[in-house]
């Protein structure tokens, strides 16, 4: 298992964004939390196999909400 914590910038504040995360992450099996900042941005912990979380990490920068919009995602 490997964890990353993301930072997530853009338009991801009251578009649906921690909702369409968690949908992503369940559909993949990533196990973790989501939780908007009071800077704007949404932060996150996940954890999965490491090619699980590759995939996890690219849908998050691609932007799982439709409404919303990724600007940068900063990931450790």
């Amino acid at each position: 298992m490997q964890a990353a914590k993301l930072t997530v910038f853009g338009i991801v504040q009251g578009v649906g964004f921690r909702y369409m995360t968690k949908q992503v992450a369940d559909e993949l099996g990533v196990v973790g939390f989501v939780k908007n900042r009071v800077d704007g941005s949404v932060y996150i912990e996940a954890q999965a196999e490491p090619l699980t979380l590759y995939k996890f990490i690219s849908q998050i920068k691609a932007g799982p909400s439709p409404a919303g919009h990724v600007d940068h995602v900063s990931v450790t």
